[in-house]
């Protein structure tokens, strides 16, 4: 979002749409204020119509302008639960099993005999036709005024509510595509390859293609009922890559909104981090149903390798990892006996037990309330209350059928959590060659307070950090996120045949449509920022690592710098360009933090008792703590949206920018 600083009485409104919680960031008039309301899964614009009630805004001045961002779970969970819309899928003659052969891998290596898997498109849905191009563009098999008419037929028997066009090397010549697109009727959403993502590889470039067309109308209609219920406000969408998008352009884009909230995080860990002097950070994300792991080296790490379920996406978004370990995960004993933690997670209904909502598993979050580090009177800022016995219930269940006690069972519970959680820092971290000991461990998220110094710990790290409104960063993340484009193109050649001029030729057409783009969406010329980047391989491999593009000497060396970096070797062999690459952003917001903060006096403390610590341990509020005090655990630490535990060995101070800055002092 771009912060208009000329209107009058703007007023800019951050929401995070999550398993459990949907939070709220609100600025206005210069002022932070947080909000939470418990998700509605299955309609999930009624939590954001009643957190937008709560909070006042709902009726507004006529010369004010609310301006929302927003992240949705819409697309991932309608790929997840695969319950998109029925979709055609249209290619060449002979290619319509593309999709469903795949990369031919098995998820498990030494699974002989894996569960089929449903593929993506029903045979009867592939319908093949011409427009066929050779590698270099030329034309094989003609579309012709027949083909045409046989797909037009088709379309018309099989009723599809959308269309993914995707023909072979399409990205060099997109008349075929456009002429197909052309003949559709008007009712049926249409995606095209060449221009959702014009890249090599047609399996890949299917998928994203297909996964934008199966949610494309789902996206479409959940934010014009948004909109409806919000008809005075301008709402913009966070995508993958962690910028936004105009809602009236996001539906036909979906496909980059596949990790809308968890890149809102991450954007505002970065910002974060940056406030604190602090820009290289491992990140986690603990919600109520998953944790999201990432690393931040300055700047936001882009992939173009993720995945959502089985399915790869090759559209740009945040380099994460993500685990079904959250507040809500909850504990079972499986077939040998054992304690288990998650993936499944009770969600927003029931709840976890402690709820009070009809939820009767333990959970991470019950674990965390017998054990005192969830105190049940200051639950979100004493506006939920907590129940314990209904949390001791649900944990007696798991203690008595290991014979244990109901403490020891929950501390094992938070061990189990901490393990799965610590494993998914190390994928992030020392599986890429990456000392974690010279990081930042990042926590947010609403339960990510309570667990970031054992997290640490597991890692060997003496460095962490909790920023102000951690509970709702991802949505504090999309008030701070610039309107963006990520446009790519491939140009496949040896990196010393290929010219540098059609290089940059190439480079400059993407960035005039990034500018374009942005522009609609009311980004001056001015403030639009540009950076280029090229995607390298040794010639014979199959997958690239991307690099800053300047010229092709300084491209090469930063490619074999980074191979020696990750795979510890370089090879002396040519390199190949396969896709150049250009961001187009507008100049990222900056919001004061700073408030003047009063020191804390002995009446913000209260002793509590926590299991495994024999003196009480003090709790106070972090709006109580002073500038630079430091702070000795073990302490509590609440807030209105999350709490943090500091643990023994570990001190505490607070930032001007209000964020915790946690150092391990005692090995």
């Amino acid at each position: 979002m771009t912060i208009n600083k000329h209107m009058n009485n703007p007023i800019y409104l951050g929401i995070d749409t999550g398993g459990t919680f949907t939070d709220f960031v609100l600025l206005r008039d210069n002022v932070l204020s947080v909000h939470k309301v418990l998700s509605t899964p299955s309609a999930p614009e009624l939590a954001i119509l009643q957190g937008i009630h709560e909070l006042g805004l709902d009726r507004l001045a006529d010369d004010m302008t609310l301006f929302i961002v927003h992240g949705s779970t819409v697309a991932t969970n309608a790929v997840l639960e695969s319950k998109g819309v029925s979709t055609a899928y249209i290619t060449n003659h002979g290619l319509g099993d593309i999709l469903t052969i795949g990369r031919q891998t098995r998820q498990q290596l030494y699974q002989l005999q894996p569960e089929p898997v449903p593929p993506p498109v029903p045979r009867d849905h592939c319908l093949e036709t011409g427009g066929r191009l050779s590698a270099n563009g030329d034309t094989i098999d003609p579309l012709t005024d027949q083909d045409l008419q046989q797909l037009l037929t088709q379309l018309r028997q099989l009723q599809p509510r959308a269309v993914a066009i995707n023909l072979l090397f399409s990205y060099l010549d997109d008349r075929a595509e456009r002429a197909i697109a052309g003949i559709i009727p008007k009712h049926i959403f249409v995606s095209r390859a060449s221009q959702i993502l014009p890249e090599c590889k047609e399996y890949e470039r299917g998928i994203a293609t297909w996964l934008n067309a199966y949610v494309g109308p789902l996206v479409e209609g959940y934010l014009q009922r948004l909109a409806t219920g919000v008809a005075h406000a301008r709402i913009s969408v966070m995508q993958s890559s962690g910028g936004t998008i105009a809602a009236e352009h996001a539906g036909q884009q979906a496909v980059n909104m596949l990790l809308s909230g968890p890149a809102g995080g991450i954007a505002g860990a970065k910002y974060m981090g940056d406030c604190a002097q602090h820009s290289r950070l491992l990140t986690f994300d603990m919600g109520g149903t998953s944790t999201d792991v990432a690393l931040i080296d300055g700047e936001l790490q882009l992939t173009t390798e993720g995945r959502i379920g089985h399915y790869p996406v090759a559209v740009p978004m945040v380099d994460m990892h993500t685990i079904g370990a959250g507040g809500g995960s909850i504990a079972w004993i499986d077939v040998g006996g054992l304690l288990r933690v998650g993936p499944e997670s009770a969600g927003a209904n029931p709840g976890p037990a402690c709820y009070g909502k009809g939820g009767i598993r333990a959970t991470v979050t019950d674990a965390n309330l017998i054990l005192g580090r969830l105190q049940a009177d200051a639950f979100l800022g004493g506006s939920m209350t907590l129940d314990i016995e209904a949390a001791r219930q649900a944990i007696h269940g798991i203690a008595s059928n290991m014979d244990k006690g109901i403490e020891e069972t929950a501390e094992g519970i938070i061990r189990i959590a901490n393990e799965h959680m610590a494993q998914a820092l190390r994928v992030m971290s020392v599986q890429r060659g990456i000392d974690p000991r010279q990081l930042t461990l990042t926590s947010f998220g609403g339960a990510g307070g309570l667990h970031v110094c054992a997290l640490a710990e597991a890692l060997g790290m003496h460095q962490a950090m909790v920023p102000i409104h951690a509970g709702v960063l991802s949505a504090f993340g999309m008030l701070i996120a610039p309107r963006a484009r990520q446009l790519s193109h491939s140009l496949t050649a040896l990196l010393d045949a290929v010219a540098a001029t059609q290089i940059d030729t190439t480079l400059e057409q993407l960035m005039r449509q990034g500018q374009r783009a942005l522009q609609q969406e009311g980004v001056s010329e001015q403030e639009i920022m540009a950076h280029a980047s090229v995607d390298l391989r040794y010639q014979g491999q199959s997958y690239f690592l991307n690099v800053p593009w300047q010229d092709k000497s300084s491209a090469g060396e930063l490619f074999q710098q980074r191979h020696q970096q990750l795979y510890g070797h370089r090879l002396d062999l040519p390199l190949e360009l396969v896709n150049v690459r250009m961001a187009v952003k507008a100049r990222p917001n900056h919001i004061s933090l700073f408030t003047t903060q009063t020191p804390a006096t002995s009446a913000d403390c209260k002793p509590v008792s926590l299991y495994g610590i024999h003196e009480p341990v003090p709790i106070i509020g972090r709006d109580a703590l002073s500038m630079g005090e430091k702070i000795t655990g073990p302490i509590l630490i609440t807030e209105t949206v999350s709490t943090t535990y500091l643990a023994a060995g570990w001190t505490c101070t607070l930032s001007p920018e209000r964020t915790l800055l946690l150092e391990k002092t005692v090995d």
